[in-house]
């Protein structure tokens, strides 16, 4: 998809992929911290009407813990978002960020393998939906 993010097309209904996506994310350990609906935020601020989008903060106590004792400030970097969008021809999309491109940034061993275990289980989050 990009350099920092990696997913797919669903074809179900977007209700459907994000109770889904949150249903995978807590099998592989992850809680959604945040849920963000993007669209009816623009709507309330600007009155602006868009695709159902939503950015979900998804968090694995555990690994985030382990890179937190590294790194404190990797805080900033923190909670993993994915993404659940419908696009313009009305297919609904899946998007990672892909915590081996940010977490890049931190020049640490031990970061750089929570990111890799990060990596792997949004990996099978996303082929679980």
């Amino acid at each position: 998809m990009s350099a920092y993010a990696f997913g797919k097309t669903v074809a179900m209904d977007f209700t459907a992929v994000v109770e889904r996506v949150t249903q995978a994310l807590a099998e592989e350990g992850f809680g959604v911290l945040t849920d963000i609906d993007v669209a009816a935020t623009m709507k309330k601020k600007l009155g602006e009407d868009m695709r159902p989008f939503r950015i979900l903060g998804a968090c694995n106590p555990l690994l985030a813990h382990r890179a937190i004792s590294a790194e404190p400030q990797i805080g900033t970097l923190l909670p993993c978002n994915v993404v659940v969008r419908e696009d313009a021809a009305g297919k609904v999309q899946v998007e990672f960020m892909d915590p081996n491109a940010v977490l890049q940034l931190v020049n640490r061993a031990e970061v750089t393998a929570v990111a890799g275990e990060v990596r792997q289980k949004l990996q099978r989050v996303c082929d679980a939906v």
